[in-house]
């Protein structure tokens, strides 16, 4: 790479919860696994590779997950390993750089422009960080190595698992070009479904529309989009941050009305919000639901605990119980949001931000 742009890695441990329930535990090693719960509110945190050639996913809930994979093995989290072998791993990470920035106990970016063992190459830093992991750990990772984070996080999930992808500065604007809208970070579902309307389906379709057309469609998210399909990302590597509040939100192609609908929906984005809280640990006294009307109007409700929320069970409910005391709405509701607030100690960043449709 050219010394003069940064040198970034997003690491990516491969099916990280499935994989060290695996490692501990060889009777489960070549079968299809889920970690999570599979009761009829269950919803699987991550599954093993043999699981996800069924079609079983993160965020799926355990009942589905079960139809598409009879013979799948539910196990319980043990999230005290996870954070420990987490604490391996980025002890590992710190030999390199200090600059490393966790989205969660599973993946991180390092920026590894300047290195302590003053490496020149950073695809061989990445190269004896996988080395490192699979040694003192047992466990596999997957690298992508770039110019910049948006290109280094698409790369490491292209050779997954225990695999490696190199993009150099001259290869982004064509590596992004053949990525689907859907894949690059910041087009979540409803838009990736909007963009396909328009007629834009992949990198290249999006770089072919000019800034005059983006604004007009996608507002102010226009310059991130026409700087993405070029290959251009400018955000830094952050160091380790501590969150207020974790949160999940979704936007909705048609506006909601109907309790039923309501209720399903907010159900479902409490699911994903329990996946996102068991990975990062980050448990909250506070419930908040969000609601956007099909007038933009934002109204915003909360319910706080005198401890914090531990039950998938008792986040849904706070939620449901929420919503309900709103109805019926003065109009359609065009985006669901809820999260919970006052967290209890520190948890681990993420990127990811408040919009999810899980799907990594």
């Amino acid at each position: 790479m050219d010394p003069a742009v940064r040198k970034i890695i997003h690491i990516d441990m491969d099916a990280f919860y499935a994989s060290v329930e695996q490692r501990d535990d060889p009777a489960l090693r070549g079968l299809p696994i889920a970690v999570g719960g599979g009761g009829p509110r269950g919803v699987v945190a991550t599954c093993s590779y043999e699981a996800r050639a069924f079609g079983v996913r993160s965020a799926m809930p355990g009942a589905r997950a079960r139809r598409l994979c009879p013979d799948l093995i539910f196990v319980r989290p043990r999230f005290e390993v996870y954070r420990a072998v987490s604490g391996q791993v980025r002890e590992i990470f710190s030999r390199f750089t200090d600059m490393i920035q966790p989205l969660s106990l599973d993946e991180a970016y390092l920026d590894v422009t300047v290195n302590k063992p003053g490496i020149a190459s950073a695809t061989q830093v990445a190269q004896e960080i996988r080395r490192m992991i699979r040694e003192e750990t047992g466990l596999t990772a997957s690298a992508g190595v770039s110019y910049n984070k948006l290109i280094a996080k698409l790369a490491s999930d292209q050779n997954k698992p225990d695999g490696i992808c190199v993009v150099r500065p001259s290869e982004g604007a064509a590596f992004i070009a053949a990525m689907p809208v859907r894949r690059i970070h910041g087009v979540g579902p409803v838009t990736a479904k909007r963009m396909a309307a328009l007629g834009i389906e992949t990198g290249a379709d999006l770089r072919d529309r000019d800034m005059r057309f983006l604004q007009s469609h996608f507002g102010s998210a226009a310059d991130y989009y026409y700087r993405a399909s070029r290959g251009e990302d400018d955000r830094p590597v952050r160091e380790r941050q501590t969150r207020k509040s974790v949160s999940v939100e979704d936007t909705f192609f048609d506006d909601l009305v109907e309790e039923e609908k309501l209720v399903a929906e907010l159900d479902r984005i409490a699911a994903n919000l329990w996946t996102r809280i068991d990975k990062a640990q980050a448990w909250g006294r506070t419930v908040v639901l969000k609601v956007k009307f099909a007038d933009f109007r934002i109204i915003t409700r909360s319910k706080s605990f005198a401890a914090p929320v531990r039950s998938a069970e008792l986040l849904a409910q706070a939620g449901r119980d929420l919503l309900i005391a709103q109805l019926p709405l003065r109009m359609g509701a065009r985006l669901l949001g809820l999260g919970v607030h006052n967290l209890e100690g520190e948890e681990e960043p993420d990127e990811a931000g408040a919009q999810l449709a899980l799907g990594l």
